[in-house]
């Protein structure tokens, strides 16, 4: 058994390794550099996270109960908190760079989807799940006659089929059940993940992809490797200085973010 300890003033790390061919390079030199690499990275890390910690929002007290969209009217406080507004606004800036084909996932309520108007592209594809948000895009859709805008309705796991080919794809929805949020939350290096190799393969060469990463300020080396798995190029940015209001519903508590650009 192969242990290792590291002591530092406010905590400990004890790494045990009870499997003798774990972490096996030909030189025993190259195996105590990637073990102690380890535990000063996650040493880093928790002290960087004691610091940020100090600076979250309490947030509100509430369980995962999930929204029934598909049915019921919500309010926009429940689709998305105002504090998001500066983030929306990174990544709609991130998805029209080439001002061409964009794919939302989500409209919500419509905010990105303004943003990505504003910004200009030559067509604007949208996916949305819930018959009362199908209302709130066609009022929208109205302000916009002469435009290329189009809805596909239904989760975009059962419409995949119907996406073309885009310049462009942005994602912000939510988990629709508990079981969702257990394994694409909890479970998951990132929500999005699971819309990866979805996103990947309905790119254009070159296309871009950006999603709400609840990253503080940095990635983490999972996530990075997830998306190296199905994109070439990551590009990241911190949207900071965010006016979280001390009760926020959401479940984010930092006050800032990182936005990401994935390039396929």
């Amino acid at each position: 058994m192969t242990r290792r300890l590291k002591r530092l003033r406010d905590f400990d790390i004890s790494l045990q390794i009870r499997n003798p061919n774990f972490i096996r390079p030909p030189r025993d030199g190259q195996r105590n550099w990637l073990l102690n690499t380890a535990l000063d990275e996650f040493a880093h890390h928790l002290i960087h996270l004691n610091a940020v910690a100090q600076k979250f929002v309490p947030g509100a007290d509430a369980s995962l109960q999930p929204d029934h969209w598909t049915e019921d009217d919500p309010a926009d406080e429940q689709i998305m908190e105002e504090w998001q507004r500066p983030i929306m606004q990174a990544m709609a800036d991130i998805v029209t760079e080439t001002h061409g084909d964009v794919l939302e996932i989500g409209f919500g309520r419509g905010v990105s989807a303004e943003m990505i108007q504003q910004r200009g592209v030559a067509s604007h594809t949208i996916v949305e799940v819930s018959d009362a948000i199908i209302g709130r895009f066609q009022r929208w859709r109205s302000h916009y006659p002469d435009r290329d805008i189009r809805v596909i309705h239904g989760r975009w796991q059962d419409v995949v089929d119907q996406m073309g080919r885009y310049d462009g794809v942005f994602f912000h929805t939510y988990p629709m059940s508990e079981d969702e949020y257990l394994e694409q939350v909890v479970r998951s290096v990132t929500f999005a993940g699971h819309f990866f190799p979805t996103a990947a393969r309905v790119l254009r060469p070159g296309g871009i992809f950006t999603y709400l990463t609840n990253e503080i300020d940095s990635f983490s080396r999972a996530h990075q490797r997830l998306l190296f798995d199905h994109f070439s190029e990551v590009t990241l940015r911190v949207v900071d200085n965010l006016n979280l209001p001390q009760d926020v519903h959401d479940a984010w508590w930092a006050d800032s973010m990182v936005v990401v650009k994935a390039v396929k």
